[in-house]
């Protein structure tokens, strides 16, 4: 089992300092992956600004978008550039992750209708991987990345499932239960083998976590502000994991269920909550 964690490049407030910082410790501790999550309508950093500063940092840690939002970045040869600049600065340790998303305002103020997201999706994996092909050719959109970027699709529909296995390195969960990720991973290694693919996908997920003396609070001032559109944001904070032993409890868990890879989303950007994980967990 591999253990990631997110950049809190999503709490507000955090400054440029703090999220280098927290990358340099994240790769002194040993963790797998420093992933990022996406909004356009909220105080966050864009991801991949994000973890280009990650990237300038660090040298050995792999960088994900956990996920990106692509709908709505409706110029995907930009979106090529900028992903495979990533990849190129980082030395080939970027893997994509990207899902339909399902906030209308990102879309909305976006000029882009959210009802076309999956449609646009698809035409986008196809566009984003003609695109790096070509790459190096004349008048093409450079620079390609830096080897075949792995690609991790995000989602719970049978569309989700079948883009995995059509495009992706794997498929990555927004968190639920064990048996319900068990669930869906079922659908998504069913999906694998009808598109004839070979070994198994790279299953991962994200959990929410805080940890220490006011753990509950942390995560419940972050949570209900970050999912205040979602309508069940409450039901949210009651699966955010704020003790050791239920973080612990949780590898165990989703590690029985068929995972490969967590990766663990901060509800706090306090140094002391990575620490805490860290000795949670590695």
């Amino acid at each position: 089992m591999l253990i990631g964690v997110g950049l809190p490049a999503t709490i507000p407030g955090t400054d440029g300092e703090r999220l280098t910082d927290w990358a340099r410790s994240a790769e002194r501790h040993g963790f797998s992956t420093l992933g990022v999550l996406d909004r356009l309508v909220y105080d966050n950093y864009d991801p991949l600004v994000a973890l280009t500063a990650a990237a300038a940092v660090t040298r050995r840690i792999s960088l994900a978008t956990t996920v990106l939002t692509a709908p709505y970045r409706n110029n995907t040869p930009l979106l090529a550039k900028q992903v495979a600049s990533l990849d190129r600065i980082s030395g080939g340790r970027l893997t994509l992750g990207l899902a339909a998303g399902n906030r209308d305002d990102d879309f909305t103020v976006s000029g882009v209708d959210p009802a076309a997201r999956g449609r646009l999706l698809d035409a986008m994996l196809k566009e984003l991987r003609a695109t790096w092909r070509a790459a190096g050719g004349p008048d093409a959109v450079g620079p390609a990345p830096r080897s075949p970027l792995p690609l991790v699709l995000g989602g719970t529909s049978e569309a989700a499932f079948r883009r995995a296995a059509q495009y992706g390195r794997g498929w990555i969960a927004g968190g639920s239960s064990p048996s319900g990720y068990r669930t869906n991973a079922d659908r998504v290694e069913a999906a694998w083998r009808r598109y004839g693919r070979t070994g198994r996908p790279h299953l991962m997920t994200l959990l929410y976590f805080a940890l220490g003396p006011r753990a509950e609070q942390l995560a419940e001032r972050y949570l209900l502000d970050y999912y205040a559109f979602s309508g069940r944001a409450e039901s949210i904070v009651t699966m955010a994991l704020t003790e050791p032993h239920r973080v612990r409890a949780a590898v165990k868990a989703y590690q029985d269920a068929g995972c490969d890879e967590i990766v663990f989303m901060p509800c706090g950007a306090s140094p002391d909550q990575l620490d805490r994980l860290a000795e949670a967990v590695l």
